[in-house]
Order: C-alpha cells, then sequence, then structure tokens
C-alpha cells in the first residue's frame, strides 16, 4: 500500500517502526524535520514529502497532529473519495474529521500506543476498519468499539500507563536501596510484573491472576490492602474525564 503520515512526532515513528519491511510504500510530512530525516534515514520504505504530495500520492492517511493544528493544515489538502483515513488525534471527533478530510468517507480513530513500534499493542478503533487490521492485526490486538463514546473511554483508560509506571518507579527505588543495585531493581520489577499478564487476556484472566496472589496475612495480599485507598483515586481520576471525553456519567451527571 501507499501510505501517507500527516505529523511526525512519537506515535508517527512507532507506527511506521512497525509497518517496516511489509513493503509499503510511506510518505511522512516534514512537520517534525529531524524525526522524519531519522525515519527516511532507518526505513528504507520511507520518503519525506510536503503534507500536498502525502496527501496525493497514498491510499491510506494517517492524522497523527494535534487537534488544533488539523483544522489549519487539513482543510484544502487533496483527500479523495477512494482513500482511508485513520486518526490517532486526541479531541478530533469524527464529525469534525469528515468535515475536514472531504470528500474521503472511509474514517476511523484509533488510540495506538508506542509499543506498537514492536507489536503487542492494543488498538480500540471506532468505526470497524479493515485498512487497520490488515496493516496492524497480524501483531496487535485490534478491538472494534460499538461508538465513538466507548472508544474515547479507551482513551481515559490509556492515561492508566503513567500512575502505573510511577509506582512501578517507587517500588523499584524502593528494592534498590536495599540491595544497592538500581539496574537490577528495574529489571526484576519489570519482570515480574510482565511475568503476570497474559499476552492478550480473556475475560477473568486478571481477576484469577489476582487471586492467586490473594493468600491470607501474605505480601501481596497485605501491601493490597495498605494501598486499597489509592482505587478510589483511580475511579476518581478516571470519572474526572467525562465532560473532556464527552461521556455520560454513570451517576446521572452531565
Amino acid at each position: 500500500m501507499r501510505l501517507g503520515f500527516l505529523g511526525t512526532g512519537e506515535i508517527t515513528a512507532a507506527m511506521v517502526r512497525g509497518l517496516q519491511g511489509q513493503g509499503h510504500r510511506i510518505l511522512v510530512s516534514p512537520r517534525n524535520a529531524a524525526v522524519a530525516a531519522t525515519l527516511a534515514a532507518e526505513v528504507a520504505d520511507v520518503t519525506v514529502a510536503p503534507n500536498e504530495d502525502v496527501v496525493a500520492r497514498s491510499d491510506v492517511v494517517f492524522l497523527c497532529l494535534l487537534a488544533r493544528v488539523a483544522e489549519e493544515v487539513l482543510p484544502g489538502l487533496p483527500f479523495r473519495a477512494d482513500q482511508s483515513v485513520i486518526s490517532v488525534m486526541v479531541d478530533a471527533p469524527l464529525a469534525k474529521l469528515r468535515q475536514l478530510c472531504a470528500p474521503a468517507t472511509d474514517i476511523a480513530i484509533t488510540i495506538p500506543l508506542p509499543p506498537i513500534a514492536v507489536g503487542g499493542c492494543p488498538l480500540p478503533v471506532y468505526p470497524a476498519s479493515p485498512v487497520l487490521d490488515s496493516l496492524f492485526g497480524v501483531r496487535n490486538l485490534i478491538l472494534p468499539q460499538p461508538s465513538e463514546a466507548a472508544l474515547n473511554a479507551h482513551l481515559g483508560a490509556s492515561a492508566l500507563c503513567s500512575p502505573i509506571l510511577d509506582q512501578l518507579l517507587t517500588a523499584v527505588d524502593w528494592l534498590a536501596t536495599h540491595t544497592g543495585n538500581p539496574a537490577a531493581a528495574e529489571a526484576y520489577i519489570a519482570a515480574m510484573i510482565r511475568g503476570y499478564l497474559p499476552e492478550r487476556a480473556q475475560q477473568g484472566d486478571l481477576a484469577t491472576a489476582l487471586k492467586k496472589l490473594s493468600t491470607e496475612g501474605g505480601l501481596n495480599a497485605t501491601l493490597r490492602a495498605a494501598m486499597a485507598p489509592a482505587k478510589d483515586s483511580l475511579r476518581q481520576g478516571l470519572d474526572a474525564f467525562h465532560s473532556r471525553l464527552g461521556l455520560s456519567d454513570p451517576k446521572g451527571r452531565t
């Protein structure tokens, strides 16, 4: 396929690296000239091109811009009715994308994360996108969503990555103070957590893993009880996204 990327930040770089070696011809815009040049030097199939050429010469266009920048950049670009458009932008609803990318109508929104560079990245998408599945489905988990609100909820849930990593780093620091080896402490914590996570969890797998770590009086159960108040803080933080993400409040507030 001929693939075009408008915007060249961290997510574009990860997606391009995840596509390399598959025979696609990839055009990237020079918005971040340093990243674009690095990708062109690193990936044989990548060429840097102006925005107009990226759109005109691509079968699939990925929108990887800030939403406010997209409103400045996208109008006037030569989108076509036979193109597929996949947006990875935050705060850019589908209705707005249909205006900005007309006459293209095959438009979907997804939420890639940096691990897409190596595979194993969950990709919630709305509406369902056969093109996204074809490009990334072999190595990543494609999760079609029933509505744009359901997709946005995944965006909120993705914010969990930062606080979880922050807690893991706290554990690394604690362990390193007792071992004197920060590098080994980080390797241990990361490998330990990874070992409990199924590659593609089915419903109930996480609860089963937790149950196995719930021996009464055990270290796991004791620490979990000490951290129980953090669950309320997590829920409150997620609920605070309702307005920003256009989600209904389960308590009936808007």
